[in-house]
């Protein structure tokens, strides 16, 4: 790590959930950190910032200012243009650059221990998962997460999205999710591999495919779940492998047929382990099917590492959980229960929803898209997700997508989204104006009723969440 802690880094977007977490570790082993931030220069989040320079972290705004020795190296995601001063600034200096995966990636295949968790949907909670399991199992992990995970948030550590343990300066055990929608993924080299599912988002099919064979292939031991046929299929890509399902009557890791006991904020199950025939009860404080086969992929992957799957099981029975990942915000004295989520995608938004409509009440869905682009790709399939999960008394709320700034094409956006919902049977409308949506949903929400507040890159709305209970 040494070569890491010789000279100081600049982290362009330091405040995102991917970048963060990735500055912590850094810091963690000893580097000189500093960082802007658009959200910082905008006035939003204030707090994070003020938490990350009660750190240490020395910010600056995003003009250039900060990057000024071709000693730094410059650190920034896929999604920074080229115009942004700090690269300018940059590449007139000569500074060195990573982008963040393969800083990431850097760090994870230095330490002993390497758990990876790739998938199209449900890697931060398996992350968390998988982290808390190893934490409690004494291995002292290093967990690169991009989600809070309570289990380690407190005064001193609001926005605990990583722990840094021994593999922060080399060696130890590194537990992280592996993001396949830049082709990242390729960059890592895991001692374990775990494949949650594979679905279409930001590439093609055969490009994902490619993409999670070889991840599979290059771990020392995969673990892949076999309930999901496109993960299945690429199983044989495994040198060594552990399966797990919920329903697959193949898979080494399983839960026991009719053990399930689902509730509105929690989940009891049967896990066996089929190689040897022995038995635990889970029981996990997050509701709905899909948490509990990320449950089973930590177990998993944790197993394959050399945790007991007894032991793995007990574990999750002290996991609190992520922001935003089905995260119940509270339920106002009328009645009206408010659930902030991070489901962005046909497959996060349906597992969202079907844990919502497993019991009785409407459900009122305020959905925020992430960028035109994503709604431009994907649009149908949001459509289609709103539109069959959710009932005729249900409402889906849209408003304009998230728009920090760029060259991005904004010439068709939510209304469009709302019409496609129309055309498959499901009731939505759109209101362009985030604040004007809470006034509405306000104002048509009744005793009984979940609202739900979906959407990614922005951390504002978890702020709207809270806001909007304190209305209802």
């Amino acid at each position: 790590m040494t070569d890491l802690t010789s000279h100081p880094w600049f982290f362009c977007g330091i405040g995102g959930s991917g970048m963060l977490p990735l500055a912590l570790i850094l810091k963690g082993a000893g580097a000189e950190v500093a960082g802007s931030d658009r959200s910082r220069d905008q006035g939003r989040t204030p707090e994070k910032f003020s938490w990350l320079e009660s750190l240490g972290f020395t910010l600056f705004p995003q003009d250039g200012s900060g990057v000024h020795s071709a000693n730094q190296a410059l650190i920034a995601s896929a999604a920074v243009e080229d115009t942004v001063p700090e690269m300018v600034r940059a590449r007139d200096l000569g500074c060195p650059r990573m982008s963040r995966a393969e800083l990431l990636a850097r760090l994870f295949n230095a330490a002993g221990t390497r758990i990876a968790l790739g998938g199209t949907s449900g890697k931060s909670t398996v992350t968390g998962m998988a982290g808390w399991i190893m934490d409690q199992a004494g291995r002292d992990p290093t967990i690169m997460n991009g989600a809070v995970m309570k289990n380690y948030v407190h005064a001193d550590a609001p926005f605990a999205s990583a722990r840094v343990g021994a593999a922060s300066s080399g060696g130890g055990t590194f537990v992280s999710e592996v993001d396949e929608s830049d082709g990242s993924i390729a960059l890592y080299n895991p001692t374990v591999a775990a494949l949650l599912n594979v679905s279409l988002d930001h590439k093609s099919m055969e490009e994902l495919r490619e993409l999670f064979g070889d991840f599979l292939a290059r771990a020392d031991c995969a673990v892949v779940n076999f309930d999901d046929p496109e993960a299945a299929e690429l199983a044989p890509m495994a040198r060594c492998l552990i399966s797990f399902a919920i329903d697959h009557s193949e898979a080494m890791i399983a839960v026991r047929a009719g053990s399930i006991n689902e509730g509105p904020t929690s989940l009891i199950a049967t896990i066996e382990d089929r190689r040897d025939c022995s038995a635990a009860e889970l029981n996990l404080k997050l509701p709905g099917r899909h948490n509990l086969a990320n449950a089973l992929a930590a177990i998993a992957a944790c197993n394959a590492a050399g945790v007991p799957v007894a032991e793995a099981v007990h574990a999750l029975s002290s996991f609190a959980g992520l922001a935003r990942r089905f995260d119940i915000v509270g339920t106002s004295a009328a009645g009206v229960t408010v659930i902030d989520d991070f489901g962005h995608n046909p497959e996060k938004c349906a597992a969202t929803l079907k844990t919502l409509k497993a019991h009785p009440g409407r459900v009122i869905a305020f959905f925020q898209p992430h960028g035109y682009g994503p709604l431009r790709q994907m649009g149908h399939e949001l459509a289609e997700t709103f539109a069959r999960e959710l009932g005729p008394d249900d409402l889906t709320i849209l408003c304009d997508p998230v728009y920090f700034g760029g060259t991005v094409d904004r010439s068709e956006g939510s209304e469009r989204i709302v019409r496609l919902i129309g055309e498959h049977g499901g009731k939505a409308e759109y209101v362009p104006s985030r604040e004007d949506c809470g006034a509405r949903i306000a104002a048509v929400a009744q005793p009984g009723d979940r609202i739900v507040i979906m959407g990614a890159r922005d951390d504002t709305l978890s702020l709207f969440a809270k806001d909007l209970l304190a209305e209802v």
